[in-house]
């Protein structure tokens, strides 16, 4: 177990620095949700998830959906450290006519389906799922949404319809860092009491800490064992997690960082993986 967290501690870091990298020279973007899901999506994509990189369409493979579209650097980095692009291409981000858009799409090798409107993502995860029971094969649909998200109706018409056709073989995370883009998620439109919620429509819900490597990855094991219904993971996260500056700020919800918040930012990303190696 210590060398899956030490591995995937160093994935998460370099995924938030490729974040970093590749949104200041866009000039553009979403950080502070990028980072605040990097450790869900490195513990998915480099532990948890079945994928063949040279064969993204791999019948058998894990589904992954990422409802908020808006933080696909996190996505993108990792989809090239686990080999589906080269790494050139994330440079590219939000260029015109490159591979890499702002949201993510179903034109990069790894993508299944393209996101942008927010509240849409369950039900893609949804149709994923049951296709996998009609089809008869054991794929997992993982899907992670954004605390803001919640606010739209279809999520909550997607959470009952899966609950209601019993798909085990759907597992979500909600990225629940508390701030959306108009400022704080509970001052928006309150959320909670959530766990409650997911229950009631008839989900096994789990609580964890979102940046704990341990915690996550016992409770996507959990969601696994679970049988006659599906998982909803609230995922506890920190906004912009891992640069000090953008954390919990709302104005790095969609800020794009300058050239010396850039240094800034890599400098304490280079000292965070250096002191974790030392650990």
């Amino acid at each position: 177990m210590e060398d899956r967290i030490r591995l995937l501690k160093k994935k998460a870091n370099q995924i938030r620095k490729l974040i970093i990298e590749m949104l200041a020279a866009a000039g553009s973007g979403h950080p502070g949700g990028s980072l605040s899901s990097a450790d869900i999506i490195a513990c998915l994509y480099f532990d948890v998830l079945r994928y063949d990189p040279k064969n993204p369409s791999w019948p058998e493979r894990d589904r992954f959906h990422l409802s908020k579209g808006h933080a696909c650097p996190a996505l993108y980095a990792a989809l090239a450290l686990a080999g589906y692009f080269d790494t050139e291409e994330l440079w590219k981000l939000r260029k015109l006519g490159a591979l890499l858009q702002g949201h993510s799409d179903r034109r990069v090798p790894g993508i299944d389906v393209g996101s942008g409107s927010l509240g849409q993502g369950l039900s893609v995860a949804l149709g994923m799922a049951l296709a996998g029971k009609i089809d008869k094969r054991d794929y997992r649909v993982y899907c992670i949404m954004g605390d803001g998200e919640l606010q739209e109706g279809n999520i909550w018409e997607a959470a009952m319809a899966v609950s209601h056709f019993r798909l085990d073989n759907l597992c979500a995370v909600i990225d629940y860092n508390h701030f959306q883009i108009d400022g704080r998620v509970d001052e928006v439109m309150n959320p909670e009491p959530l766990s409650d919620k997911w229950k009631a429509f008839g989900w096994n819900v789990i609580e964890c800490n979102g940046h704990s490597m341990k915690e996550l990855l016992e409770s996507f094991d959990t969601a696994r064992k679970v049988k006659g219904k599906p998982t909803m993971i609230i995922a506890h996260t920190i906004k912009g997690k891992g640069v000090s500056f953008m954390e919990g700020v709302v104005d790095f919800h969609g800020r794009a960082p300058t050239e010396e918040e850039r240094k800034i930012a890599l400098n304490e990303l280079e000292n965070n993986e250096a002191s974790k190696g030392k650990e």
